[in-house]
Order: C-alpha cells, then sequence, then structure tokens
C-alpha cells in the first residue's frame, strides 16, 4: 500500500503556497502554477510544511491523495529550479528549426511538421538535431517532448527518428545475407 499521501512536503524559502477554495497556488521565483484539489482531501499548512488528509478511506480517496501530494510536491520543485527535457533527432536529413512561435519538424516525411508551442514552455534550439524543453510545470513539458517524440519515433534497426538525450534505443539485427 503506499504511503506517499502521508509525506510532509517542506515549502523551502522564497516558494509561498495558499489555499483559497480547494485552489492551490504556489508561487516562486520563476512563476506561479494553480491546482484545484480534490473536495475529499483536506490541505494545512503549519510552520513551512504542508501536510495533506483525506476524509474517507475509500481506494480512490487513498489514489487521489498519493496524487495531490505528489502534484504539489512538483509544483514546488517547478517554480524553485524547473523541469527540462532534451531531445535529439538521428537520421539523414533529419532536423528541428525554430520559427518564432512554432517548432518545425523535418523528419523524413514528404512536408515537414509544425508544432505549436504553448504558453510556458520555452524551447531552446542547442543544434540542428538537438532541442530542448523547459518549463515550471512537469506535466506539460513532458506532454509537449512525448509529442514530438510521437512525430517520429525511433526504429529499432537503424535507430533513426526522435529520442530523449538519456534514452536507450534497443536496437534488433536486420535480416541476414543467405
Amino acid at each position: 500500500m503506499s504511503r506517499i499521501g502521508n509525506r510532509k512536503i517542506v515549502i523551502p524559502e522564497g516558494v509561498s503556497v495558499t489555499l483559497e477554495e480547494n485552489i492551490v497556488k504556489v508561487s516562486g521565483k520563476l512563476g506561479e502554477l494553480t491546482l484545484e484539489l480534490p473536495s475529499v482531501i483536506k490541505m494545512e499548512v503549519v510552520d513551512n510544511t504542508i501536510t495533506l488528509t483525506r476524509e474517507n478511506e475509500i481506494k480512490q480517496t487513498k489514489a487521489l491523495h498519493g496524487t495531490a501530494n505528489a502534484n504539489i510536491t512538483n509544483m514546488i520543485k517547478g517554480v524553485t529550479n524547473g523541469y527540462k527535457k532534451d531531445l535529439e533527432i538521428v537520421g539523414v536529413g533529419y532536423r528541428f528549426n525554430l520559427k518564432g512561435n512554432t517548432l518545425v519538424i523535418n523528419a523524413g516525411y514528404s512536408h515537414p511538421v509544425e508544432m505549436e508551442i504553448p504558453a510556458g514552455l520555452k524551447v531552446e534550439a542547442i543544434s540542428n538535431t538537438e532541442i530542448s524543453v523547459s518549463g515550471i510545470n512537469k506535466e506539460l513539458v513532458g506532454e509537449f517532448s512525448a509529442n514530438i517524440r510521437k512525430v517520429r519515433q525511433p526504429e529499432p534497426y537503424k535507430g533513426k527518428g526522435i529520442r530523449y538525450k538519456d534514452e536507450y534505443i534497443r536496437r534488433k539485427e536486420g535480416k541476414k545475407a543467405a
């Protein structure tokens, strides 16, 4: 049984956490994030520690308890340090281009794929084949990075495609010559 919901969350210096009618606001040096707490979860802030409690012991309530705790922890980390995902593209002629608020991906299709960069995210082009997605919202950074990766997922034979910087691609051996 998970006990993540019972963890006490320590609020670091420079971060303020407020609760107004089941809406948690976390603000820090990098920005501000909000989260709506489920009605069965109660939050208390005492001496720079956050404690979450649940009303009952129903399975769904227990799951919401742990999820709320993890989400608030991620929000605090986001406004203090931020989140970052690095992606690289492998293949002849494959490249990333930034045009204003649009990411243009050439990934071997007959047309370039254009993706609008969501508000709150910052995309940096390290080179033609490497980009970095960063922001304060962990969910938004991860989702946009996954959507970029979906444009051309890495294939196991030559390793071509878009992958995370630290991702390991398990390679397969091709057909053997007779």
